[in-house]
């Protein structure tokens, strides 16, 4: 395979000294301008992205990893900034589901994001500026024809799968509805085929504590971000991601560092705690704008919108093309629950697409995809092995 000449990055973030770095990271500039959902283009989109193993001679084992909200390209690969493992580790790499001995895997940061795709922090063509608030409203589908773009350029013409968990798993079933014959099979882990009134409602507390921080500065906040606001939208979704029996199991009403109250507005419980360290450390890695952008992204999701609310309609040409598909929920996901994938699975069913569904046991609620799971790692390699056979 012949891997396009790269271009450089011009908003990806600065790696610090003391972590050791990964391989360079690699960015595509897209030969043309992009269109988009809510009208007009973007004439210059650059698409940050890892690959692992290699594409064989027919290119047809390429298995497209989609990341959820606050993911990035760095799938089985340190981040650059936090030094961290990659963020799915458990599922991709020697040995999982998703194997570089098999496939040509290839993650790429969305569309909107703050790790080297063209988003907010990037420079505007125009005058060299971020973008900041005059990036256009994003949607989903707009990342998915930006990740069509780059499979293109890279030569790669079919996806022998599409795999994702949360947003992930979204891009995943909008990949099938918008290009059923680029897509052999479909995995979706703890998602849903629209944005709920909650998930909304959580994502706008999450943007008016951004938008309300002194330092945001409508969104040209510069190299002063507006770190509380940014923190406290990381601890507010955060809660989301968890279940209650998750946080009473790791955390109970334990007191952290003391023995006692100290009747004040301090950290006193573990669980304050917990939170105060996600926000903190979230807002080292990802950007305020980019936030915004892809939580609104996120709302305006609505597979079935588009077809008179019809969902199987939006799924007629992945029945068609015969794509496969496997659905997968966990019984602690509050945001985004069983009856959601059951819906999609009935949906599918209706559209005349092959679907297979499971419902997987698990205490930590929405974050369970992310997490050591064996159970889930059995169901997406029987899936994947059964299409290659």
């Amino acid at each position: 395979m012949t891997v396009p000449r790269l271009s450089r990055c011009e908003c990806a973030p600065k790696p610090r000294p003391v972590v050791a770095r990964p391989a360079p990271a690699r960015v595509l500039r897209l030969p043309d301008p992009l269109p988009l959902d809510g009208g007009g283009t973007l004439a210059r989109v650059d698409v940050a992205y890892e690959t692992y193993g290699e594409l064989d001679g027919s290119a047809s084992n390429a298995v497209l990893i989609l990341h959820a909200l606050t993911g990035d390209q760095h799938v089985a690969s340190p981040h650059p900034l936090t030094g961290r493992p990659g963020w799915w580790e458990r599922m991709v790499g020697p040995g999982r589901p998703v194997d570089p001995a098999r496939h040509f895997v290839i993650c790429a940061n969305v569309l909107g994001g703050c790790s080297g795709t063209t988003g907010p922090a990037c420079a505007h063509p125009d005058d060299g500026a971020p973008y900041a608030m005059r990036f256009p409203v994003i949607t989903l589908r707009d990342m998915v024809r930006a990740q069509g773009a780059l499979l293109d350029t890279l030569g790669i013409a079919k996806l022998r799968a599409v795999v994702g968990g949360s947003m992930g798993g979204m891009q995943a079933l909008q990949w099938a509805a918008v290009y059923p014959e680029r897509v052999a099979a479909a995995v979706a882990i703890a998602t849903a085929a629209r944005h709920s009134a909650q998930n909304i409602a959580f994502h706008e507390v999450g943007r008016q504590a951004i938008m309300a921080d002194p330092r945001w500065r409508g969104g040209d906040y510069g190299g002063e971000p507006p770190a509380a606001g940014l923190a406290v939208a990381r601890m507010a979704a955060h809660i989301t991601y968890l279940s209650e029996a998750g946080l009473t199991e790791k955390f109970g009403r334990r007191l952290q560092d003391r023995d006692a109250l100290r009747f004040g507005f301090d950290a006193d419980f573990q669980v304050e705690s917990y939170l105060r360290h996600q926000g903190l450390s979230f807002v080292e890695r990802f950007d305020a704008n980019s936030y915004l952008y892809i939580t609104r992204a996120m709302d305006y999701f609505d597979l079935g919108q588009e077809h008179g609310g019809r969902l199987a309609d939006a799924f007629r040409g992945a029945g068609a093309a015969g794509v496969r598909f496997c659905v997968v929920s966990f019984d602690s996901d509050w945001l985004y629950p069983t009856a959601e994938s059951r819906a999609v699975v009935r949906a599918l069913h209706a559209a005349g697409a092959p679907a297979s569904f499971v419902e997987l046991r698990s205490p930590f609620g929405h974050d369970a995809f992310l997490l050591e799971n064996a159970e889930l790692r059995a169901v997406v390699d029987g899936f994947l092995r059964a299409g290659e056979r």
